[in-house]
């Protein structure tokens, strides 16, 4: 399967680069293509176009972000008994298998460690460009009708019960908090979904972050008329 999405380099990219980019591409295909819980390889894609396009508005290194985009989920913390430090090194041995320098690596590394959202009182703040872009392609990927079905492809991957009137959203104050907590997919979405259009860095995915916020608020409030039986 071919899994290049560029037709060519962007403009501040090398060939090299690019081929780089397409063997990263191809290794993170083989590794979660058919994963089901919502990380597939289709999730990777959404993110890495947002990625690309959020780059060329925001005028940022589309090496970092593109290798960052792709290699965010390739060890996701929540699938590693809460690591969030398995990421960043697979992340970062995977880039030097592919001949990419300590620089690049230890950048991509670094906004892989930051870039997951883990409890609504655990800040993420990026330090760099690459690093804001990269984020908010993930989360607006987390958003909106995407999003709505990823929380229940999650929710049904995790077995959680899809509500519980009886159980009330939490505020999760340490990452241990927000890993270990079980509550049901109705609650993910005010524990984080609802809050991430006010965690967007750039103006660009606020812009983006707005519209699915308010049809995700609109699905809820439709949701919770059928479940009280309303027409």
């Amino acid at each position: 399967m071919r899994v290049r999405v560029s037709p060519r380099p962007p403009k501040n990219m090398t060939v090299e680069q690019q081929h780089i980019i397409d063997s990263v591409a191809a290794k993170v295909h083989s590794q979660l293509e058919g994963e089901g819980s919502g990380h597939d390889w289709w999730h990777i894609v959404r993110v890495w176009n947002m990625a690309k396009h959020l780059c060329e508005i925001e005028r940022a290194d589309f090496f970092i972000v593109e290798l960052a985009a792709l290699l965010h989920d390739v060890a996701d913390w929540k699938f590693h008994d809460g690591d969030d430090t398995v990421g960043p090194r697979v992340a970062r041995e995977i880039l030097t298998e592919h001949g990419v320098d300590s620089v690049v690596a230890d950048h991509v590394a670094k906004i892989i460690s930051t870039l997951s959202f883990k409890g609504a009182g655990v800040p993420t703040p990026m330090e760099t460009l690459e690093g804001k872009i990269a984020q908010d392609a993930d989360r607006l990927d987390a958003i909106g009708a995407i999003g709505i079905a990823r929380a229940f492809a999650y929710g049904g991957n995790k077995n959680r019960e899809m509500h519980n009137p009886e159980q009330k959203p939490e505020t999760h104050d340490s990452k241990e908090a927000y890993f270990h907590s079980n509550g049901s997919t109705i609650n993910h979405f005010h524990e984080k979904l609802l809050l991430l259009k006010d965690r967007m860095n750039t103006d660009t995915a606020k812009d983006i972050a707005a519209g699915r916020h308010e049809f995700m608020e609109q699905f809820l409030e439709r949701f919770h008329k059928e479940w009280e039986g309303q027409s």
